[in-house]
């Protein structure tokens, strides 16, 4: 799903927001479920919306061009279900190679390969926001306290790209 809030003869892209996530596994849906809450928002001008799914490859080439990316995905650290961090993307990305094929290549090595692909055309600005997850089963419907946190994340992300477009 792409979703571009820019209508033809406005502004271009400036803010890329990729929900990332399995949508059938539970709590993982939580990137996804976001991108799909804001495509129901007014959103400004020069935002496009991404469901990055779980192709980390597709994330590098989403954000050529803007300035500023936001990720979201879930998390499993091991703390509270629903707990929310909100992360600069330098702090995160990973230049490491995927073990195995390139269909594991996560979004945390996408933003290290998109440095290294888009050099100048990287974003200036990328936040990754992780919401902890609970449960990661098959047909899972999200978990009440990460529904909650996304919802908030979401409110959050909105009044962000409001302020700054």
């Amino acid at each position: 799903m792409v979703a571009d809030a820019a209508s033809p003869g406005s502004s271009p892209t400036h803010t890329v927001v990729v929900g990332c996530g399995n949508l059938i596994r539970g709590d993982d849906a939580a990137g996804p479920v976001l991108v799909r809450l804001l495509a129901d928002r007014q959103l400004p001008d020069g935002v496009r919306l991404i469901d990055g799914g779980t192709a980390g490859m597709d994330v590098a080439f989403a954000m050529r061009g803007a300035r500023r990316v936001i990720v979201v995905d879930a998390s499993r650290i091991g703390v509270e279900p629903g707990t929310v961090h909100r992360v600069p993307g330098e702090e995160l990305a990973d230049l490491r190679p995927p073990e195995g094929n390139l269909h594991r290549f996560r979004w945390d090595q996408a933003l290290g390969f998109a440095q290294w692909l888009l050099k100048d055309e990287y974003p200036q600005d990328v936040t990754v926001w992780l919401v902890e997850g609970e449960s990661f089963e098959a047909g899972a419907p999200l978990t009440p306290d990460v529904q909650a946190s996304v919802e908030r994340v979401a409110e959050a992300i909105l009044d962000d790209l409001t302020v700054v477009s």
